[in-house]
C-alpha cells in the first residue's frame, strides 16, 4: 500500500509525502510505482529548472518514502505570484490526478491489491 499525503497551508498545496509500495509487481518492476516516481521527479525538476523555485526533497529508500516540499508555493517565501501559482498548481494537479484515479479505479487495473490512499493535511511549512 502506498500512502500519499499532500501538504497544504492556508489552502495552498506546497508538497507531499509518498510512503510504501503499491504491490502490483515486485519492487523495481512496478509500473504504478514507476509512474509515481516519474511524476515526483517531474515536479522537482519543473520547480527548480522551469520556475526557478526552491524545492526540498528527501528520499528514504529504507522506508520506501519521499517527501517533497516547496516554499516557492507560499506567499511568505515567494514574492512572485506567478511562481507561486505555477508551483502550487503542480502539487494541486498531481493531487487531482490521483483523486481521479481513485474515483475511477475500475479503469486502472495496475493498482493491484495493495493500492494507494490519498489525503490532505493542513500544516505550516
Amino acid at each position: 500500500m502506498t500512502n500519499i499525503t499532500f501538504f497544504r497551508s492556508d489552502g495552498i498545496f506546497y508538497g507531499f509525502e509518498e510512503k510504501g509500495h503499491v504491490g502490483f509487481a515486485e519492487y523495481g518492476n512496478d509500473p504504478f510505482c514507476a509512474m509515481l516516481s516519474s511524476i515526483t521527479m517531474y515536479i522537482v525538476d519543473a520547480v527548480e529548472d522551469v520556475y526557478r523555485g526552491k524545492i526540498l526533497y528527501d528520499i528514504n529508500e529504507d522506508e520506501a518514502s519521499i517527501t517533497v516540499r516547496s516554499p516557492s508555493a507560499l506567499p511568505a517565501y515567494e514574492a512572485d505570484e506567478r511562481v507561486r501559482y505555477a508551483v502550487s498548481g503542480l502539487f494541486l494537479t498531481y493531487y487531482h490526478m490521483l483523486e481521479d484515479m481513485l474515483l475511477h479505479d475500475d479503469m486502472y487495473e495496475f493498482t493491484g491489491d495493495g493500492g494507494f490512499t490519498v489525503k490532505v493535511e493542513d500544516r505550516d511549512f
